[in-house]
């Protein structure tokens, strides 16, 4: 069995070139920690680290990249960056972060925008290494939009055909002719939102709407809260501001959960399309029902009392937070009861909108399976009848059909699987954890959600779980970031053979 040395080098010369792009966001932190009189040298010992590993890969000969060099380059790229936002974390090695299992961990759980966190003492950490934190995530959320637009769209599988279903589909047609037009436009939305966001929690600052809002935190918040991510600097999340800041935040939440094709159509004037849209309106109703249904359940917990308003935004935020995969904070939703946590837990396999920066399976895969299921019960009822799933006013294939319920059945089993080596190894390090814990998780983890309940839920952290998990996790965020496939096909021993 042979390896294809071109297709390797191919991948390596880009995973070289994008390395040496790092530079300009490690920047970032470098500018903050001279600002606020700290050292720069983690920042910059990452930049050469970069530079150099970055330069010595773009020295491999580099051939078109195919469908196979493709899904290596997505699984290394990932990977790779996770590994560089770990090094100014360990090279500081303050607290937590003197460990590299935890430095690693919190590095892929920046790049893939899942926002959980070892950190315990959030006092304990320069404002540099908070802001590389919010830069490393605000990086995951805009790569997941190249990624669905420059790569995702033309493999032909999982998600792809998700992004085949969008191209035919009126409601999400594609921006331009060429895939890299499309890419530019929607990394151009990504920067306004942004830039929006940053601007709208200054101004509730000024209006003294929102006292405890600082330039660093409304900066740090707009970057993950439009990359769906949910690092915070504060260890109270979003809960540290006031309720101006936590609907406004709720807002951005939805808004980078929303297919960013549809977003640009919408800046551009045209609201017809995000009018029209029929996984829109299927995403809009799964966020009012879990707010209404966890709303109600607040309203009849005997321990929890708060005003109207109160319940009201802690449950819209919530849900928001965990449908979009955001992973935010409001309150410590660890003291609900069975009942609302359970509804929580649910949330968290749903997602956003396909096209946009969120996680999990996302809504247009659980629309068409929702909608083929119905028609296979219309057609078990009337045998003769000849009925196709329409999403908007065009069929999707059924193959793509087949695709997404590939996709979601996979999922799920890798969901129950690391849920299973959860459990075994807390058993197998003497400090056991219950069902409910392990369950929220792995799929926090594998579905990018950030919390999860028990020792790990919003006001938590994992650092107490033992260190192979942390790996697992590790393992399990990195997977589910990149839409399970790209890795899956790795394993294949056809993928390394020559053609």
């Amino acid at each position: 069995m042979a390896l294809t040395t071109v297709d390797v080098r191919s991948s390596l010369n880009v995973l070289g070139r994008i390395l040496q792009l790092l530079v300009v966001p490690l920047a970032v932190p470098v500018l903050v920690a001279l600002a606020y009189g700290e050292s720069p040298v983690p920042y910059l010992v990452a930049i050469g680290v970069t530079l150099v590993v970055g330069t010595a890969l773009v020295q491999f000969e580099r051939d078109r990249i195919h469908d196979r060099e493709a899904f290596l380059t997505v699984s290394l790229v990932w990977l790779g960056i996770a590994v560089v936002g770990a090094i100014p974390l360990y090279v500081e090695g303050t607290g937590v972060f003197a460990s590299p299992v935890n430095a690693l961990f919190e590095g892929m759980s920046g790049i893939t925008t899942t926002g959980a966190t070892v950190i315990r003492d959030f006092d304990a950490h320069t404002q540099a290494l908070l802001m590389w934190r919010q830069v490393l995530q605000w990086l995951g959320g805009l790569g997941v939009l190249l990624l669905a637009t420059a790569v995702l769209s033309r493999l032909s599988v999982a998600g792809a055909q998700l992004m085949e279903t969008e191209t035919r589909t009126k409601d999400v047609t594609k921006l331009t002719p060429g895939i890299e037009d499309t890419a530019k436009l929607l990394v151009l939305v990504y920067l306004l939102l942004t830039v929006g966001a940053t601007l709208v929690l200054l101004s509730l600052h000024l209006l003294g709407l929102a006292p405890e809002m600082t330039a660093f935190d409304a900066v740090a918040h707009a970057l993950t809260a439009i990359a769906t991510a949910g690092f915070s600097p504060r260890a109270e999340s979003v809960g540290a501001f006031s309720p101006a800041v936590q609907w406004a935040v709720t807002l951005f939440m939805i808004i980078g959960a929303t297919n960013f094709v549809l977003l640009y159509a919408l800046l551009r004037g045209n609201a017809t399309r995000l009018r029209r849209s029929e996984e829109f309106r299927f995403y809009l109703g799964i966020l009012g029902a879990g707010t209404l249904l966890i709303g109600g359940l607040l309203v009849a917990d005997p321990r929890f009392t708060a005003d109207p308003e109160t319940t009201a935004r802690h449950a819209t935020f919530q849900v928001a937070s965990i449908v979009t995969t955001t992973g935010y904070a409001s309150t410590d939703f660890n003291t609900w009861s069975a009942a609302a946590k359970n509804v929580l837990f649910v949330a968290m396999f749903s997602g956003g909108m396909a096209g946009s920066t969120t996680c999990s399976i996302k809504t247009l895969r659980w629309l068409i399976v929702t909608k083929s299921f119905w028609r296979d019960l219309n057609v078990s009822a009337h045998p003769r009848s000849v009925r196709a799933v329409r999403v908007g006013r065009d069929v999707v294939s059924e193959s793509t059909i087949r695709d997404v319920y590939a996709y979601t059945l996979v999922a799920l089993v890798i969901f129950i699987v690391g849920t299973v080596l959860l459990v075994a190894d807390a058993e197998r390090v003497g400090d056991p954890i219950t069902e409910f814990e392990a369950l929220s998780a792995a799929a926090s983890m594998f579905f990018n959600i950030g919390p999860a309940f028990g020792q790990a839920g919003p006001y938590g952290t994992y650092d107490g779980f033992a260190r192979s998990s942390k790996l697992l996790m590790v393992l399990l965020m990195w997977v589910g970031r990149i839409e399970i496939i790209p890795v899956m096909v790795l394993l294949t021993p056809t993928f390394w053979r020559r053609p």
